[in-house]
């Protein structure tokens, strides 16, 4: 698996940005903009997609990633959940519907993907390794010869 710098580098991340403007296209659009409930809650688990694999990426450990993957697959599903209620009350047409439900589909199944390698995974991380002994300062090194000749 290629090393990843930025959690803006993964791809699901980068098709959660695009979930996250199509929701919102989506949401800006009469009915649905003054079902504030239903609006409010998809627009929170979109956002929560990236958010979540964000915030896990930054913790620099693997375990703590693989939980915020999982949280962040959970809100892929809530959104999809959301998704099929706007569409079956009307609020969303058919070729809206599959095009999104399908985004959230591909991220769900990346995420899983990269879960499934980060639990195989040999390393834990930064957080995790056992950081280099401390070396001493000179001024150490120089008291310490100055007992020696003592």
């Amino acid at each position: 698996m290629a090393t990843i710098r930025k959690f803006t580098e993964i791809k699901a991340w980068q098709v959660g940005r695009e979930l996250a403007r199509d929701i919102y296209a989506l949401t800006k659009v009469m009915p649905f903009a003054k079902d504030y409930g239903l609006r409010d809650q998809i627009q929170r688990a979109v956002v929560s997609i990236n958010s979540n694999i964000a915030e896990g990426f930054e913790r620099d450990s693997n375990p703590e990633f693989v939980k915020f993957l999982g949280y962040a697959k959970g809100s892929a599903g809530e959104t999809l959940s959301q998704l099929i209620t706007a569409h079956d009350v009307g609020y969303v047409d058919d070729e809206s519907y599959e095009m999104i439900a399908g985004k959230l589909s591909m991220v769900s199944a990346m995420l899983a993907r990269l879960r499934t390698r980060l639990i195989a995974a040999d390393h834990t991380g930064l957080r995790w390794k056992t950081p280099p002994a401390p070396k001493p300062s000179t001024l150490n090194q120089k008291l310490s010869n100055q007992k020696q000749e003592t």
